[in-house]
């Protein structure tokens, strides 16, 4: 199962979280199956997106689009940055 995860720093979470709700269609629709969002414990500006895809190959094309990369200006993302990851192994303990 392929993921992204994408660590960046937000002007303010308030309204990095309406354009992010608002671009839940265009994330669907470029391959986003599930989603996480975390902060760190001390630095609520500081936001981890964690997310499942159906392909890393979609979630590229879609976070290196131009529309994505405006999107982020709007939002008030300050260097993201992206690690794709391959699922390995899970559980519940």
């Amino acid at each position: 199962m392929p993921y992204v995860l994408i660590i960046h720093e937000v002007d303010d979470y308030p309204a990095w979280k309406v354009v992010f709700d608002g671009a839940a269609d265009i994330r669907k629709d470029a391959g986003e199956i599930h989603f996480q969002v975390l902060s760190f414990d001390e630095h609520a500006n500081r936001i981890v997106h964690f997310s499942r895809w159906r392909s890393l190959d979609e979630a590229r094309q879609f976070f290196e689009s131009p529309e994505l990369v405006e999107i982020r200006r709007i939002a008030g993302v300050r260097q993201p940055e992206f690690i794709y990851l391959n699922e390995l192994d899970q559980g519940t303990l």
